[in-house]
Order: structure tokens, then C-alpha cells, then sequence
């Protein structure tokens, strides 16, 4: 029986897939039969051949892969932080039941109006900057080796002139990176513990997440579905999804994301300046999210929160060729953080970002960055709008899909985002519905928080044709379904 334990125990640490786990209650099994084997050799009893099989079938069933006290451990202890995340990260959870509906399915074609990932290639004007680039490498003349970690120079001035362009802002307070996921990470690590944070409801869920990395949150609530000691923020169609400032706590900062993701809700001038007012008079921070800028095309929603008189002294701001140029690939971002910012003590908070930056990172590469130049020239800009122009092509279309089946529908105007309401259903439901009808792929609300339960995320970012098919395929589902 000792030599049946140790070989399934070898057996499983030979598995690529059970490498670190032993299987404690096969172990407690086996156990408990040499007791009872010993026990019968004392009393003259003997196992009979008949009797065996049982006994082997019971361990098999009691195998079960579970972390023992006996799995060989280092002394170092786990970051009990990120031992708070009860659940995987949204996405790839996704994609584990695409995987598992596919294997059930395997001759469904699936389409996915899921992650936000850009679909149409990159305008042959920015490829010709990484081509130039990337070939440049090859010669005495073009080799580039460590950069600026702050980014080139010339790359600086160039998103500022072009993104920021009557907002009081200098070539100094750009930073660029390799994405604004990123650098919320690294704004976590600057701000480190003991700090109090509000996030809308429902928002991106790295704002939340690497709170409860770095610290800054308590544990997960099971009751209300949340982290204790966040303020969220709710954002609904109730309040015009804008949180209700008023009655909002003070906390030290405030991660607001506009246009809105999930939402597709965009913030006017006049709800920024009441954000600004609220951060001010509460001494916060705010991290403005803009990533999906490029997408604004009402005059009264700002592409940024530095349009606002007095967020330079409030407020940093990330955003990203990601959406703009199809860089999710690439990788190429950057983060405003102005001079006048500064901490309680007067330290301006911009001396800590370029320490961050300095010692964690060696800037992007020098290939994306050039692409990022072709991108602020008038041609690279232009192939940028145009397209953007397709997708938002795409939300009209979905759009206007769930609006004639009877739907509620919110955002995908100026964003590539549509908030579609399944009233009374909750929103894994919504997904494993639609996909299971349709074999299309969708972001459940709640995966953006509570408030975004009884929602479906579709994303305007596919191809034409897919677009069009998926729109059928709706319509053939839930034709009145929703009437």
C-alpha cells in the first residue's frame, strides 16, 4: 500500500499540468487502509483478492489534487495582497468558456465582440515609421540602443503639441511607456499603501485590482460583492452615468475613466469641472483614463481632463496609441503628469513618477516610438480618424441592432463601446445565452462591477463583415424576445 501511494504521488509530479499539487486525501485514504491492513494482520483476518478492487476503486475516487503540508515550500511567505483576489482577471475567464464552449461546439464560428482588441491593420503611413525604424537598426547611422526612460524628446513634443494643444501643459510632463494598463501599475507602486481610493461603478477592472495589489483596500466582501474600504462610485443610467459627487466620500484618489469603459459614456465639460471642484476641495488626486479620446466627436464632452481649469493641480492623465492607431500590439502609451501637481508635503508628484520610471523601466521601444511619431503627423493623424471612423461605423451598426429588437442600449457614440440592458437577468446569464444562441462572444457587465450586472458589453472592434454577420445572428436570436 506505501508503495502504491509513493508511485501516484511520482506520477502526479510528473504531470505538466498537477506539477505542484499532491493529492492529500488519496494520501489519507491510503493511509487509513494500511491501518485497517496492519490492523488485520494483528486480529489473523486477511484482505481477499475480492475485496481489493473496492478498496482500489474507493482510493481512485478519493484522489482529488489538493495543496498538502507535506508539498516541498521555500520560507518565503505569499503577498497576502494578491492572495485578496478571490477571482481570475475578467478576460482570460472569457476566454476559458469560449475554450469550453468550442469543445462542446467544435464546428461553431465564433465571433468576438468581446475584449476590446482592435481589429483592421495599422494605416500603411504608421507602418512605414516602424519599418523605417525597425530597418534602421540595421545601420551605423539608424542603430539607437537605451533611450530617454521618459520617452524621445521629439516623441514628447509631439503628443503634447498634438493631444494637448491649449492646455497649459510642457514637453516635460509627457511620459511615454508601453501602455496605460502599465503605468497604472507603476502608480500604484509610486502611491504606494495607506492610501484610499474610489473607482466608478462599473470601471475597468485594473483600477480596482491593483488597488488590492499594492495594499490599498481591504478584502473581498462576499455579502456586497465588492472589496471593503473602495468607495465605488455608481455610475448608472439613473445619474446620467456620472456619480452622484454630493454624497460621495473624500478619499485620496479617484480613478475615473472617460469615455467609459464599459459604458461608453463620455463626461461633459460641466460634469469634469464639478470632478475637478471635488478633487480640489478634498485635497485628491484624480487618474483620468482617457484611452478612447480619439473617439469623441461631441463638442461639449473634453478629450481631456486638462481642458478643465485647475485639473493640472488635481489630476494626471494616461492614454495610448492602443485604440488610436491599433498599437495593442505595439505597445506605445504615455502619462501626463503636470509640474504643478504636487503631494501634501509640496514634493511635486511628477519628480516621483520620473523616479518610478527611471528605475523600473528602460522606455519603450525605440520602433514603437517612431510609429508613434508617424502617428502625430497631419497624415498619420488623419489615417487615425479615419480608422476610428470604421469602428464607430461598426457601434452605429450594433447599435441600431439592439435598439429595433427592443433593447435599451447606452454608449457608441463617442466610444466604440455599446451598454446593452438584459433588465433582470444577470449578466453571465446575458453572455452564456448569447453565446450559446448565437456563438458570439460578449463582456458580461458585472465583470466591470456590481452596478454593471443586468449588462452586456459588445465592442465595436471587429471586422466589417463580422460585424454584419454577428448583427444577423442577433436579429435571427432574439427577435422579439425583448417586445
Amino acid at each position: 500500500v506505501r508503495h502504491t501511494r509513493f508511485f501516484y504521488v511520482a506520477s502526479v509530479l510528473q504531470s505538466p499540468i498537477l506539477k505542484t499539487s499532491l493529492i492529500m486525501s488519496a494520501s489519507m485514504v491510503v493511509d487509513a487502509h494500511v491501518f485497517a491492513a496492519r490492523k488485520s494482520c494483528v486480529s489473523g483476518q486477511r484482505m481477499t483478492s475480492s475485496s481489493r478492487p473496492a478498496v482500489v476503486a474507493q482510493r481512485k475516487l478519493r484522489m482529488t489534487p489538493v495543496c498538502t503540508a507535506t508539498e516541498p515550500t521555500t520560507n518565503v511567505k505569499r503577498n497576502p495582497n494578491i492572495a485578496k483576489l478571490v477571482a481570475g482577471y475578467l478576460f482570460p475567464e472569457i476566454g476559458r468558456r469560449r475554450t469550453e464552449h468550442l469543445a462542446k461546439n467544435p464546428d461553431a464560428k465564433i465571433i468576438s465582440l468581446g475584449i476590446g482588441d482592435t481589429s483592421e491593420p495599422v494605416p500603411a503611413v504608421i507602418v512605414k515609421g516602424l519599418v523605417e525604424a525597425a530597418q534602421g537598426l540595421g545601420t551605423l547611422e539608424g542603430y539607437k540602443g537605451y533611450g530617454a526612460e521618459q520617452g524621445m524628446g521629439p516623441l514628447r513634443t509631439a503628443i503634447n503639441s498634438r493631444f494637448y494643444k491649449g492646455c497649459g501643459l510642457s514637453d516635460d510632463d509627457v511620459f511615454v511607456s508601453d501602455g496605460s494598463k502599465c503605468d497604472i501599475s507603476r502608480m500604484q507602486a509610486m502611491f504606494g499603501q495607506g492610501l484610499s481610493v474610489s473607482v466608478q461603478d462599473p470601471a475597468y477592472p485594473a483600477y480596482v485590482d491593483t488597488s488590492v495589489m499594492t495594499g490599498n483596500t481591504g478584502s473581498y466582501n462576499t455579502k456586497t460583492q465588492q472589496f471593503d474600504n473602495v468607495s465605488y462610485l455608481k455610475c448608472t443610467p439613473e445619474n446620467g452615468f456620472f456619480p452622484d459627487l454630493e454624497n460621495a466620500p473624500r478619499t485620496d484618489l479617484i480613478f475615473f475613466c472617460s469615455p467609459n469603459n464599459p459604458t461608453g459614456a463620455a463626461a461633459t465639460r460641466e460634469q469634469l469641472t464639478q470632478l475637478v471642484a471635488f478633487a480640489k476641495k478634498n485635497g485628491s488626486i484624480i487618474v483620468f483614463d482617457a484611452a478612447y479620446a480619439i473617439f469623441i466627436n461631441d463638442p461639449n464632452v473634453p478629450k481631456s481632463i486638462f481642458e478643465i481649469p485647475g485639473a493640472r493641480e488635481v489630476a494626471l492623465e494616461t492614454c495610448s496609441f492602443s485604440k488610436f492607431a491599433g498599437f495593442t500590439g505595439v505597445r506605445l502609451a504615455w502619462t501626463i503628469v503636470p509640474s504643478e501637481l504636487k503631494f501634501a508635503d509640496g514634493f511635486p508628484v511628477q519628480k516621483d513618477w520620473n523616479r518610478v520610471m527611471s528605475t523600473c523601466y528602460n522606455g519603450a521601444s525605440c520602433i514603437s516610438q517612431a510609429g508613434g511619431l508617424a502617428c502625430c503627423t497631419d497624415e498619420g493623424y488623419a489615417a487615425m480618424l479615419d480608422m476610428v471612423a470604421y469602428y464607430k461605423e461598426n457601434a452605429s451598426l450594433l447599435k441600431k441592432c439592439f435598439n429595433d429588437l427592443g433593447y435599451k442600449t447606452f454608449g457608441g457614440d463617442d466610444a466604440p463601446y455599446i451598454w446593452v440592458s438584459f433588465p433582470g437577468k444577470p449578466s453571465w446569464d446575458s453572455f452564456a445565452e448569447i453565446l450559446e444562441k448565437t456563438d458570439i462572444i460578449t463582456t458580461p457587465g458585472s465583470g466591470f462591477g456590481i452596478a454593471g450586472d443586468g449588462y452586456v458589453r459588445i465592442s465595436a472592434f471587429g471586422h466589417r463583415e463580422n460585424v454584419e454577420e454577428a448583427i444577423a445572428r442577433f436579429q435571427k436570436a432574439f427577435a422579439g424576445a425583448n417586445k
